[in-house]
């Protein structure tokens, strides 16, 4: 806080006026300012997933029943994995996967994951598949069957 004295001509004394110098302060808030709003967009996480109405999505088309099993990667609730009906761990989904892709020409799975099922545990397994060489995978939305 700066002082500022006026001093009278002839010996007169005028009473002392105090005031503020706020341009430091001013100074540090607009600093704290941008330094918020460059922060606050980095902060907010997220994964963005556009799922299609049922009434809107069209049908797929029957697999023939000649054709290839489709790949349907599941993870449960007690965060067990399983390639349609064979148990799995993280860690051997890449291999297996790749030896099943060998065999085929297409690269699409078909990923389902209980509701229980936590975030990370879902987003790990879905990186093992892409290591094992899936190219499309598709997200359930209903149970399949």
């Amino acid at each position: 806080m700066a002082v500022q004295l006026e001093v009278g001509g002839r010996g007169r004394k005028s009473p002392v006026t105090p005031s503020m110098n706020v341009t430091p302060l001013v100074d540090v808030v607009l600093v704290l300012l941008i330094i918020f709003m460059v922060i606050a967009p980095m902060m907010v996480k997220q994964f963005w997933l556009h799922v299609p109405k049922k009434e809107t999505a069209t049908a797929p088309e029957p697999a023939s029943s000649d054709g290839p099993v489709p790949i349907v990667i599941t993870v449960r609730a007690d965060r067990s994995v399983w390639i349609n009906k064979d148990p799995v761990t993280v860690g051997e989904l890449p291999d297996k996967l790749a030896r099943i892709f060998a065999a085929r020409t297409d690269r699409l799975v078909f990923f389902d994951a209980e509701d229980q099922v936590p975030y990370g545990d879902a987003m790990a397994v879905l990186d093992a598949a892409r290591g094992g060489g899936a190219a499309n995978i598709a997200v359930a939305t209903e149970a399949i069957q």
